[in-house]
């Protein structure tokens, strides 16, 4: 594992066509809980590698990047670890372990919630394992899904400075709980397609 940045011909011609998101502003509340009367209607995670580096996951159609997650669903019975586990599994099929609450951005236009204020939860976990790759059953996506530093995953986002400040509260959440070095691996690493092992799972 070395520490310079390094990638394929494949994923270069990949990330060449990434389409970053406009920044949201959505103000973000570094380890406050959700108040009582504030509906969350998304969890998004950071999966963290042993080295570090996080799970991003890219739609070759359109460029668009992301962090596995998405909206609450009412099997997920409220609970925003249940729906991140779920989405992780549906759009990466990835199995997680630990997940630690970070915080929330606090939506207040509600563009996740027919036009009232609500909440976007933000959670770290480990990334134990990813199993063969299909498309999403919910959107069709097939995404490609590459291991990266924190640090280049908000450029990959497009989140500036806020996303920079979430990333590293996923790390420092990482680190105490995971054991993950606090200056990852900054190569770029597309998962196989037919799955692998990441992360031994965590116990506690």
């Amino acid at each position: 594992m070395g520490g310079s940045t390094e990638y394929s011909a494949e994923i270069a011609e990949l990330l060449g066509r990434v389409r970053r998101r406009p920044v949201a502003d959505w103000p973000w509340r570094p380890g406050e809980e959700v108040p009582g009367q504030l509906p969350v209607k998304q969890c998004w995670g950071w999966l963290f590698a042993p080295d570090g580096r996080v799970l991003t996951l890219v739609n070759p159609r359109d460029g668009a990047v992301g962090l596995p997650g998405g909206s609450l669903e009412p099997q997920d019975g409220g609970d925003p670890a249940a729906a991140l586990a779920r989405e992780a599994a549906e759009e990466a099929q990835a199995v997680i372990a630990a997940p630690r609450y970070l915080g929330y951005l606090y939506d207040r236009v509600g563009a996740a919630n027919g036009g009232r204020e609500c909440a976007r939860v933000r959670m770290a976990a480990a990334l134990c394992s990813v199993g063969p790759t299909r498309p999403d059953s919910a959107s069709g996506r097939h995404y490609r899904r590459l291991l990266v530093a924190p640090g280049l995953a908000v450029e990959l986002l497009g989140w500036g400075a806020p996303g920079v400040r979430q990333a590293w509260a996923a790390v420092r959440a990482a680190v105490d709980r995971l054991g993950v070095p606090a200056v990852a691996n900054e190569a770029i690493e597309e998962l196989p397609a037919d799955g692998c092992e990441v992360f031994p799972r965590p116990t506690g």
